[in-house]
């Protein structure tokens, strides 16, 4: 499938990834992340029923806080 991955163009090797797959495939391993599918925001609890599929644009955001 192909997706847009943070504004880049991403080939994976399926038809369709949870969200939380999709974390694991690309080794996204911060602990407070954000996603986002085509503009709509997945909650955390949902990250393992939500899908990414072929066009999807996905944005993975890292929360950083500080002070």
């Amino acid at each position: 499938m192909e997706i847009i991955l943070n504004n880049r163009n991403e080939s994976l090797e399926a038809d369709q990834l949870t969200i939380n797959e999709l974390l694991a495939v690309k080794n996204f391993t911060f602990k407070m992340l954000v996603v986002k599918v085509n503009g709509e925001l997945v909650r955390r609890r949902d990250f393992d029923s939500a899908t990414v599929k072929d066009g999807d644009d996905v944005m993975v955001l890292h929360l950083i806080t500080g002070g």
